[in-house]
């Protein structure tokens, strides 16, 4: 063999190499998703946005609740039977309202239990879809998020309770675009409202869901505020502390991009606290 065969040799490897170790990483997932169903009876469903796994030239890629999950999503509800329970396995920083919405109204209508496990955070739309669930299952430092409106995209997203805050200020020389700006507002933190109320409905008496949604909804918080398992259970929420082991071996099916170093390293094994010295005269 020359060294032009082993040079083209290690070229094709470099293609056929990172596909190959997605396969394997794919079957993992399905064979740990299989484990977990087997383990409690259910239609397991993930969404996990990791947000460091993609990138295009080095450039990281953002991942949110887009349409394109709603729709499997909602296929993977279509395809389970309304007697078989369902457990979400949710890791998200929200995204777009509109699939949110669809998959949390999707789910609120199932007769089955619904099931959805938080091990790290689920916010905004991730919440409003965390919301629909008879029992939400958290990690003690996991976090929900409000789900106020946040009208536009990106670094030009403002708090829909901020701009209705800002024109309750006089000011006779407001663009019509600002006015209409607030108008959209008020109609989003309403449509927002009434969804929040329609799915806590389902578990809390009318009053209390009101307040809830009214808390979530209105923007007493910054978008990015974090609601604890305590706190969220204080509000009136059913969740309960603990995360199934199985939930965290999937999370480590999801790893980050290794074209970046991470910027957390530790040793991956559990350490235990050192057993206390014999005392003279006993047994060690």
């Amino acid at each position: 063999m020359t060294f032009t065969d082993i040079l083209w040799l290690l070229i094709l490897l470099q293609f056929f190499i990172p596909v190959i170790q997605k396969r394997i990483i794919e079957a993992r997932r399905a064979a740990a998703i299989r484990t977990l169903e087997s383990k409690t009876g259910s239609r397991v469903i993930t969404m996990i946005h990791r947000q460091e796994t993609l990138s295009f030239l080095g450039i990281p890629l953002v991942r949110y609740i887009d349409i394109e999950d709603s729709e499997r999503v909602l296929r993977a509800i279509r395809l389970t039977a309304e007697d078989v329970p369902i457990q979400m396995v949710l890791h998200t920083p929200g995204g777009l309202v509109l699939a949110a919405e669809q998959i949390a109204e999707a789910l609120a209508r199932r007769t089955a239990k619904v099931q959805v496990i938080v091990p790290h955070y689920a916010m905004s739309g991730g919440t409003l879809i965390a919301l629909a669930a008879d029992e939400i299952l958290m990690d003690p430092n996991a976090v929900l998020g409000p789900v106020d409106p946040q009208l536009g995209g990106g670094q030009g997203a403002y708090p829909a309770a901020s701009v209705l805050k800002a024109l309750e200020t006089p000011n006779p020389n407001r663009s019509d675009e600002t006015l209409i700006l607030g108008d959209v507002a008020r109609k989003a933190i309403e449509q927002v409202l009434a969804t929040v109320r329609g799915l806590l409905g389902k578990h809390l008496p009318d009053d209390k869901a009101e307040a809830v949604a009214r808390t979530l909804s209105e923007g007493r918080w910054t978008h990015d505020f974090p609601i604890d398992a305590r706190f969220a259970k204080s509000m009136g929420l059913p969740v309960v502390e603990g995360v199934p082991d199985e939930v965290y071996q999937l999370m480590e099916l999801y790893p980050q991009s290794g074209q970046r170093r991470p910027g957390v390293e530790f040793i991956p094994i559990p350490y235990r606290a050192p057993e206390p010295p014999a005392r003279r005269g006993e047994r060690p």
